[in-house]
């Protein structure tokens, strides 16, 4: 049995990757809005089912590895020291989702296509705000169980929701100006760098007035 669930997961990551393959090449080819469903699941040699069993939506496809950025700061904060400072903990995290966001390993050059629709296709745009906010909601919940004594539910979300949106928006600014990856991953951590000086002071015993009684 274990190497029957071991085969079908193997399968089901071929299939998945196959319509990533296909996507980026069809949407490179002839245009995001151009190309259907049905064309990509054609392309991968799949049904519009095996489609929709692997990703919800069209646009979804291109946030192929969202879920594997948000398990990276995830497990930064989870993995932490005991003792370890919360801004060094999510500069470790944020560290490690700039570096997956630009990996130059992601196939057939989905950041660079993400990084140009994003600026130009509303439906991308969206459906990105709907996967960051999702994001930002586990990694708010991983800070807040982290540094209970420091941080309320709603002041864990703050604080993340203004090192996420600082990122994205140092992103979207860098690629709409036409600057080059390294400039653009130089932005984001800027941003970062600005965002997390507030985690800092969070850090000092006086923090403790915005925690939980």
């Amino acid at each position: 049995m274990p190497d029957e669930l071991g085969r079908r997961e193997r399968k089901k990551l071929l299939t998945r990757q196959a319509l990533v393959n296909a996507a980026v090449r069809l949407f490179t080819e002839q245009g995001y809005d151009q190309t259907s469903v049905a064309d990509i699941a054609e392309a991968a040699d799949v049904s519009k089912r095996t489609f929709f069993l692997h990703f919800p939506t069209k646009e979804d496809v291109l946030l192929a590895d969202g879920d594997s950025r948000t398990d990276l700061a995830v497990r930064a904060i989870e993995g932490r020291r005991p003792d370890a400072p919360m801004r060094e903990v999510l500069t470790e995290a944020t560290k490690n989702m700039i570096a997956h966001t630009a990996a130059g390993d992601l196939p057939n050059g989905l950041a660079a296509l993400r990084a140009r629709l994003v600026v130009t296709t509303p439906a991308v745009q969206a459906r990105v705000l709907h996967t960051m906010f999702t994001a930002q909601t586990r990694i708010a919940a991983a800070l807040h169980k982290a540094y209970p004594d420091k941080l309320t539910e709603i002041t864990a979300a703050g604080v993340v929701g203004a090192l996420m949106g600082a990122i994205s928006a140092a992103a979207v600014t860098s690629l709409q100006l036409g600057e080059p990856p390294e400039r653009t991953r130089a932005a984001m951590q800027q941003a970062a760098e600005i965002a997390l000086h507030h985690a800092e002071t969070l850090d000092t015993p006086n923090s403790t007035e915005h925690a939980a009684p």
